[in-house]
């Protein structure tokens, strides 16, 4: 079977190098490398008789995409990067999956408000679909110019978009959404922050009250910001997301039956259930272990009725579900493969 040749441009990142471990495996397509800047390459073996038998590396250029057909390029990129390079690559022909957050926002102002630097292509942002597919799969099919969402805003709003859709959150109480992340979150780039000795026996809270992932929860569950209290925090661990989202149930939810209720509707409803979320009792609450390099997010919860509060935990693979396992499922529905190729 033939198969489509996909660029990824930031391959030697921690996305990047994850994009190109599961699109290796993919049935679909050949990843093809697309070297933008010197240097950063881990030290590779020889393949046989002294050969590399990685994947073909091309020049990061307009001309290397159209020559080569490229059907999608993968920006794993700074946000700066991502704008310099999408409008280059879909002039090209080639369909774009951004994973920074160049492109997430909407608008300039929200991206100069939340990012701190002004937006480059402005006129890109109304043409880019915003790729979580629990929620956007029908504009993703057509889409040339795909905006992958953050770690965080995908383990937060799988959680509890569901429940703001439903009415059963007393949203007058508002939401705590306690979030951790492995180290590999922060990128590869050297950072004292990131180092050994600041990260390993350490636990610390960082962007509190002004992180850049906060307007994706709140544009995509449709929450306002003084109702949502989101605190990020690095843990010494290299990978996974665990999210712990607190909250006062509506009064129509009188037992824990009925949040599961419309859990399972939203997501294991027939005909088609959610391929990549997976639901627990209640009572019981997943870990980091369950979704390790996977592409699932599994939610969990508790809920006390009598005092109507509700506990839900959240876990995805940060550099899965949270970033290219995520891209790839936006890749296979923007293409029209199968959205579970190259993931189960």
């Amino acid at each position: 079977m033939s198969t489509a040749p996909v660029g990824i441009v930031g391959f030697s990142g921690y996305s990047g190098a994850e994009l190109v471990a599961l699109l290796s495996k993919h049935p679909h397509v050949e990843p093809v490398l697309l070297e933008h800047r010197d240097g950063g390459d881990r030290p590779r073996p020889l393949g046989k008789a002294g050969l590399d038998e990685g994947p073909r590396r091309l020049p990061c250029s307009a001309d290397s995409v159209r020559s080569s057909g490229l059907a999608a390029v993968f920006l794993a990129t700074p946000p700066e990067v991502s704008m310099e390079l999408a409008g280059p690559m879909l002039d090209a022909g080639a369909k774009v999956i951004d994973l920074s957050g160049a492109f997430r926002l909407g608008t300039a102002e929200n991206y100069q408000h939340w990012y701190k630097q002004p937006h480059t292509r402005p006129e890109l942002l109304k043409e880019a679909v915003y790729g979580l597919p629990e929620f956007c799969r029908g504009r993703l099919a057509g889409a040339r110019l795909i905006s992958n969402p953050g770690c965080y805003p995908t383990a937060a709003n799988l959680a509890i978009k569901p429940l703001i859709e439903a009415g059963a959150i007393a949203r007058e109480f508002g939401i705590v959404c306690d979030a951790k992340s492995g180290v590999s979150g922060a990128g590869r780039k050297a950072s004292l922050k990131t180092s050994f000795c600041e990260v390993t026996e350490n636990f610390s809270a960082y962007s509190i009250l002004d992180h850049r992932h906060v307007p994706e929860v709140l544009r995509t569950s449709g929450l306002e910001e003084g109702e949502f209290s989101f605190t990020a925090q690095l843990i010494p661990i290299h990978r996974g997301i665990l999210e712990t989202i607190y909250f006062r149930a509506a009064e129509k939810i009188g037992a824990a039956e009925d949040l599961l209720a419309i859990y399972r509707g939203r997501y294991l409803s027939e005909p088609a259930p959610e391929p990549f979320v997976r639901l627990y009792a209640n009572g019981q609450v997943p870990d980091l272990h369950a979704v390790a390099h996977t592409n699932f997010c599994d939610i969990g919860f508790k809920y006390d009725e009598k005092t109507r509060r509700a506990v839900v935990v959240s876990v995805i693979d940060n550099l899965v579900k949270g970033a290219a396992g995520q891209a790839i499922q936006n890749m296979n529905l923007a293409l029209g493969y199968p959205e579970i190729a190259g993931l189960l």
